[in-house]
């Protein structure tokens, strides 16, 4: 009974936070309240750089380390995926005790190789990412009249070709005073679901506090090393620290020790916990995906008026006129056709590389189906930021399990192609089961070799890899195959019309037909480059997307989109008496994985101007390689399917001896 008492009141307060866009809550996560003086850890992430893409370990520059050791936190397969490596930290707090000038540790003098990493991670912009009860440090900086947000701070700066380490930290925590209240006031309705969070606990215990921000100040100061070198850790500093983060002091010197040092404030704050995620989930551009949605339902509502003159105008009267006739007046009749009824008996001839069709239309299937569950359950709040690596477990989760999917469609098709014939149909799943995650893995194992070159933490661990393929050979096999017997067992769609033994020749055209195949992928570009601009941004540029409600928007009208496009260019293929359909149909939609290739090399020239050497710019071209493949077996099967459907609909109203 409890149990179904926590879930309601959390479903409740996710719901209502989903409903006003704020107080984000993560369902399945709970607040952490600690008393005054109580141990706070904090832990590092790998270090970041939107300049080379590629992280590292924290402990990979000459950081103070924990007294305790190193040890690695508990990562999730999404995580790992990611790059994060999350281990402890020196740095340790008191819930609610200021403390300045706290000694963290006296390197040793700078060897000439760590002299000159340090200045090759300041040069590369790397961001050091500390972390607090599950919350990233922030830092602010003023641009003009604006306040800019990040996440982390940097390992130093260059002024003048003199390179400066960040080595004090100022930290403020924000708190927010957890008051015990009953759960009967709670269940009465408060007005403000987010108080029902802390009615969980017991009646009657201490007021404590609860982590609502994690802000940070790098500053550089020039400490006196030989003044600290028998102090030990959190020992206090001899002398006021004075952190002004606008002043550089602490020059780095080959053979010279680095000092450093923090300071902690916690300040009481209005910050409910539900609510403690907003400021780095805050939606940026409102108006510029509400203008990509807009500008998208334009596109649909045209494509929307052609698709319905096909139907109303041309095809049905065509009909009515042919059912009107009598059986010699049809046959006179089809000596004097023109356009698509000429091809009635080669309509669904069978393409050319059927089970290559069936196989890419499987695998379509399957990453259309794992995007949009994916998207729709980030939309209702379930993989937050807040937790590392959910959404790439979820998408992997979602796209293991959706192998039956894509193997009952991949086997059904590949059935109706044969008139019923089943034969070939394991080796259809087959195909299905290892085409796209053969591409994924070709491709990621070259990039994981770069990143093993360069000793990052971005490397996919050997375990890791055992992990993968026993998840792809152990679960997304046997369930593809599955998939496959079940699409065996059921009816394959049976054709309206006779194939002819003899195929029509095809006359020829004024226009080549790929010109028209591949114009028609600007139509879906153009809904998603708006949106698409985000996304990348997200992902190179280190900045959090969390608009998935637009993004799930966005990925409806692309799906309707990429289905009247391919509709209505079947239909022009068909009038010019072009029976080869199948595949035109697949890459028309498809081809929108062409401009989105295409528009990933104008942003890594213009936007990733920082981006420097041969490592990052390939890992960038692969990870977008990778995600237009996906992106083209997605759209092209949303295409393929909405024709077959057009053209088995269109030619069952043809009636034929």
């Amino acid at each position: 009974m409890e149990f179904l008492l926590r879930f309601a009141i959390l479903l409740s307060i996710s719901l209502f936070s989903i409903r006003s866009g704020h107080g984000f809550y993560l369902p399945g996560s709970y607040p952490h309240k600690y008393q005054i003086r109580d141990p706070l850890s904090v832990k590092v992430n790998s270090l970041t750089s939107i300049d080379t893409e590629i992280p590292f370990s924290y402990y990979s520059l000459p950081f103070c380390r924990p007294k305790e050791g190193i040890k690695d936190s508990a990562e999730n397969l999404g995580e790992l995926l990611m790059g994060d490596r999350i281990e402890n930290s020196p740095y340790k707090f008191k819930m609610f005790t200021n403390e300045s000038d706290i000694l963290l540790c006296r390197s040793q003098p700078l060897s000439s190789k760590d002299f000159g990493i340090l200045k090759k991670r300041i040069d590369e912009m790397y961001q050091v990412n500390l972390i607090l009860d599950n919350l990233p440090a922030i830092r602010y900086t003023k641009k003009d009249d604006y306040s800019l947000r990040w996440t982390g701070y940097p390992v130093g700066i260059k002024v003048q070709d003199v390179y400066y380490v960040f080595n004090h930290l100022k930290f403020t925590v924000l708190v927010h005073k957890y008051e015990e209240t009953s759960v009967a006031r709670v269940m009465g309705g408060t007005g403000d679901a987010a108080e029902a969070i802390p009615n969980l606990e017991k009646d009657g215990g201490p007021p404590g506090y609860m982590v609502v921000g994690f802000e940070v100040v790098p500053c550089s100061f020039q400490h006196d090393a030989e003044s600290v070198k028998d102090a030990k850790m959190y020992d206090k500093y001899p002398s006021k620290i004075q952190c002004d983060p606008m002043r550089v002091s602490a020059a780095l010197k080959e053979n010279q020790p680095v000092v450093f040092t923090y300071e902690v404030a916690f300040v009481e704050s209005d910050i409910k916990w539900p609510s403690r995620w907003d400021a780095y989930l805050k939606m940026e551009g409102a108006r510029v995906h509400w203008f990509s949605i807009l500008n998208s339902l334009m596109v649909i509502a045209f494509l929307a008026g052609i698709v319905l003159v096909i139907f109303l105008r041309t095809v049905r009267r065509d009909l009515t006129r042919y059912e009107e006739l009598d059986k010699e007046a049809q046959a006179q009749m089809n000596e004097e056709l023109s356009g698509w009824k000429l091809v009635v008996g080669d309509v669904f001839r069978a393409p050319s590389h059927p089970k290559l069709l069936c196989a890419l239309v499987g695998d379509g299937v399957q990453i259309l189906g794992m995007a949009v569950v994916t998207i729709l359950f980030a939309a209702l709040g379930f993989m937050s930021p807040a937790s590392r690596g959910t959404l790439i477990t979820g998408m992997l989760f979602f796209y293991l399990v959706l192998g039956i999917a894509a193997g009952y469609v991949a086997v059904r098709m590949w059935r109706t192609i044969g008139c019923g014939d089943y034969a070939g149909w394991v080796s259809v799943s087959w195909r299905v089961a290892c085409f796209f995650p053969g591409i994924a893995f070709t491709i990621l194992t070259v990039l994981n070799f770069l990143l093993w070159g360069s000793g990052s933490t971005g490397a996919i661990p050997f375990s890791l890899y055992v992990v993968l393929l026993l998840l792809w050979f152990c679960i997304s096999v046997p369930l593809t195959l599955i998939g496959g017997y079940l699409g065996v067992k059921a009816p394959h769609i049976e054709y309206p019309v006779r194939t002819n033994q003899i195929p029509r020749e095809i006359p020829p055209q004024k226009y080549p037909s790929w010109l028209l195949v591949l114009g028609a992928g600007t139509l879906p570009f153009g809904t998603l480059f708006i949106e698409l601009f985000f996304i990348m941004s997200s992902i190179w540029m280190g900045r959090v997307y969390y608009v998935f409600g637009f993004l799930f928007i966005v990925m409806i009208l692309l799906v309707v989109v990429c289905a009247e496009v391919s509709l209505v260019l079947t239909y022009m293929h068909l009038c010019v008496e072009d029976w080869k359909w199948w595949w035109k149909s697949f890459f028309s939609s498809g081809s929108v994985a062409i401009y989105i290739f295409l528009y990933s090399v104008n942003y890594l020239v213009f936007d990733l101007k920082s981006l420097s050497g041969p490592v990052s710019a390939t890992l960038y071209l692969g990870y977008s390689l990778f995600m237009a493949i996906a992106i083209m077996l997605a759209t092209g099967t949303v295409g393929f399917l909405s024709s077959f459907w057009f053209v088995h609909y269109l030619f069952s109203s043809v009636k034929l001896d």
